[in-house]
């Protein structure tokens, strides 16, 4: 039977015509997802911007649902889900992501870093930790190290945030060292007193300026009787950070006190006043004075320096008034008056608290309470 060719020349039009067709629809239906993606991508930006977050959400769903493959959608919707407390959507779109075969090194590192906030947010404090050790050796390493040190902080294992700071001194984020000596004084609490003697000491070589270790440091040589040593040592505090003399003034005018190093001490304290007035100084001033007459005009001397209600009410105390009758009624009203302006004031958050914090029990910031009581600040 032979082939009959004419069907070859009606053949190869036919197919140029199908396989015209096919392609203009290909483009047709290529052209309306592509108006439709960008369209609800933009519509969710501007809700965004007009903090209008469910609207923004939905649109970005409806463009996830468009463009299933773009990953910067997921990242924006998985970040606004955190935003607003949907910490179980946000780790699914997260966790979705990381699942996907195609994503790059530096996505996947991305989504990875995303869940762990996920995770942090939400206070899933010990899945975050393994989300964040899983960024070692990446670009957010750095960050993955300063979050973990928050959560260790959070849980007060303070070996393991004494660990992480020394990773990240070592990889030049900053001067953890005045942390570092932190975490080994937060370690001597619950050491024994041997143990908690080479914590301290190991503390004052981590930061040679951080008043903490060594003020920690005399405080238990003075439970162990050794008041001598423990004047020694705050000696060396006032010497390594002067700032740090209010705290130092009254335990150091009882050492000397206990140990006759009255002079040395008075010194001490005079000379440091001369530079700074402060109260706490002066109480330990007048501690130290052998003469009660002269220890009273040096709360006349400080009010000639500065105004100050808490020495009027100090000085007012050991006068005596014309009506003696209502003295007891004065002195009590003052006292009242003046407690507030002797509390500390942390410098982050301003909250108050009758006692110096190394650490505000508010934000949680170290060393943000400075060593002067509120009327000085």
């Amino acid at each position: 039977m032979d082939f009959d060719f004419s069907w070859i020349l009606w053949g190869l039009p036919i197919a140029f015509v199908l396989g015209w067709l096919a392609s203009r629809l290909d483009l047709r239906q290529l052209r309306i997802e592509n108006r439709q993606a960008p369209k609800a991508y933009f519509r969710g930006l501007n809700f965004l911007l007009n903090e209008q977050q469910d609207q923004a959400i939905d649109a970005f769903i409806e463009a996830v649902q468009n463009d299933p493959d773009t990953s910067e959608l997921h990242f924006a919707l998985g970040n606004l889900f955190r935003r607003r407390g949907e910490y179980e959507r946000a780790v699914r779109v997260h966790e979705h992501l990381l699942s996907r075969g195609d994503l790059s090194r530096a996505d996947r590192h991305r989504a990875q870093h995303a869940l762990a906030l996920d995770f942090l947010k939400a206070g899933l404090l010990d899945r975050a930790e393994e989300a964040l050790r899983k960024l070692q050796g990446s670009a957010f390493e750095a960050q993955a190290l300063l979050a973990l040190l928050a959560i260790y902080e959070r849980t007060r294992d303070w070996v393991q945030a004494c660990e992480t700071a020394e990773k990240l001194d070592a990889s030049g984020q900053g001067d953890f060292s005045g942390r570092r000596a932190h975490y080994l004084c937060e370690q001597a609490v619950q050491a024994t007193n041997e143990q908690a003697m080479q914590l301290l000491r190991a503390a004052m070589k981590t930061a040679p300026s951080a008043a903490r270790p060594g003020i920690d440091l005399a405080a238990l040589q003075r439970r162990a009787g050794d008041h001598a040593a423990a004047f020694k040592t705050l000696s060396e505090v006032v010497e390594a950070a002067p700032a740090a003399l209010p705290l130092v003034a009254r335990p150091l005018a009882e050492c000397a006190l206990a140990c006759g190093s009255q002079a040395q001490a008075l010194d001490l304290l005079r000379s440091g006043y001369a530079q700074a007035p402060s109260l706490d100084v002066l109480e330990g001033i007048v501690a130290l004075e052998a003469d009660p007459a002269s220890a009273r005009d040096w709360y006349v001397r400080h009010l000639e320096r500065e105004p100050s209600l808490v020495a009027a009410a100090k000085w007012i105390a050991g006068e005596k008034l014309e009506r003696e009758q209502f003295h007891p009624q004065v002195q009590r009203a003052l006292d009242h008056a003046v407690k507030p302006l002797t509390r500390y004031r942390c410098a982050a958050c301003g909250f108050e608290a009758k006692q110096h914090f190394w650490q505000c029990p508010g934000c949680q910031a170290w060393d943000s309470y400075p060593a002067r009581r509120v009327e000085e600040l």
